[in-house]
């Protein structure tokens, strides 16, 4: 007898991480691979925040404290909010995932931008849900009024990545609560913020005062970008008791590892850190947007930490082949949903120089 699976894993996109296979991530700390392909920080986490690893690393013993308690206190003394309104998850993947089985099931529907981050399809096909697609607007950027259209009785979830990965562009907060006030209220709807720091539109928490007016919006948000702690994956949301309740519930325990929670206690409390970062990131954007530009390309305006950058007539797949064989790792477009593009981080200045450098021969 055939050993048989779940009908829903033919459903299942496949996610293709940013990280090259067989490359080893000290060969990409030693400089010898550009990675630009996974949206990460190239500088260390804070030192002081290495301490704290350090230090929780000899009670590898003991289970982490399941209810991550000194992680939930400091993001809620941090953003004004209250330890019960806010839930951590192994990355904030874990939360999308988790938010889903809470929430729907067949007949359900979950609508989201597209393209947008690649995670989304897997919630409907292990949900059940039907899937929801609607197409960006001018300049890449998120259609809300197209979105909020869309909703109906049957949307359960309803997903605003903003800024949106990958074509990484923002709305500010007041076209954000615009935009809630025409989405029903039985929707729950998930504003994904792993990148709201490094966009200048706003004060990075103005989104978050939106949670007050409107008690169906979750503000998801990662240590993993502008923190650099995407290597321990530790993501949190914030939202009502429910929403924490109903999260916790249907995952597993200690889902957020104790190396993981000590890095985000410590790390939330360097925010002098997280605006060096968000400096220099912004400072590479500039130069990286402009030297794209110059080349001849378009990229939409970037309000994150990558570029989106349309090749024209260049061929994606010549481009690519190209820069793997310089030693540049980026991420292309027909799997993020829009073929002739690709999706390239800001890394340290000489990694953006080699990008700009290795990108100009490659193009038509």
């Amino acid at each position: 007898m055939t050993v048989t699976y779940a009908e829903k894993l033919a459903r299942m996109p496949g996610y293709q991480a940013g990280v090259p296979t067989g490359q080893a991530p000290e060969a990409i700390a030693a400089g010898g691979i550009a990675q630009l392909a996974s949206n990460e920080s190239p500088r260390s986490p804070h030192p002081k925040v290495v301490e704290a690893i350090a230090r929780a690393a000899s009670s590898m013993n003991r289970y982490p404290d399941p209810d991550a308690t000194l992680l939930r206190r400091r993001l809620a003394d941090r953003y004004d909010s209250q330890p019960g309104n806010i839930a951590v998850g192994n990355g904030s993947c874990d939360l999308l995932l988790a938010a889903a089985s809470a929430l729907c099931e067949p007949g359900d529907e979950i609508l989201y931008a597209w393209p947008s981050f690649s995670m989304y399809p897997y919630l409907p096909a292990l949900t059940g849900a039907r899937e929801v697609r609607v197409p960006l607007g001018e300049g890449d950027a998120l259609d809300l009024d197209a979105m909020a259209t869309e909703a109906t009785a049957a949307t359960q979830l309803l997903i605003v990545c903003n800024p949106n990965n990958p074509t990484a562009t923002h709305h500010p907060a007041t076209e954000i609560g615009a935009f809630l006030e025409k989405v029903p209220a039985h929707v729950t709807v998930i504003l994904d913020e792993a990148y709201i720091e490094f966009q200048t539109n706003d004060d990075p928490d103005a989104s978050l005062d939106l949670t007050a007016d409107f008690p169906n919006l979750v503000v998801l948000r990662t240590f993993s970008k502008c923190y650099g702690l995407a290597g321990l994956r530790v993501g949190y949301a914030i939202g009502s008791s429910n929403f924490r309740a109903a999260v916790d519930t249907v995952r597993q325990p200690f889902s957020v590892n104790a190396l993981a929670q000590a890095a985000g206690a410590e790390a939330i409390l360097h925010q002098d850190d997280v605006l060096a970062r968000v400096e220099a990131t912004v400072a590479e954007r500039i130069r990286v947007q402009e030297g794209v530009t110059e080349l001849g390309l378009a990229v939409s305006e970037s309000q994150a930490n990558f570029s989106w950058i349309d090749l024209g007539d260049s061929d994606e797949a010549a481009v690519l082949a190209g820069l793997s064989a310089a030693d540049i790792a980026v991420r292309a477009g027909a799997p993020l949903g829009d073929p002739g593009h690709i999706r390239v981080s800001y890394g340290t200045a000489e990694e953006d120089d080699r990008f700009l450098t290795a990108l100009a021969p490659l193009l038509s």
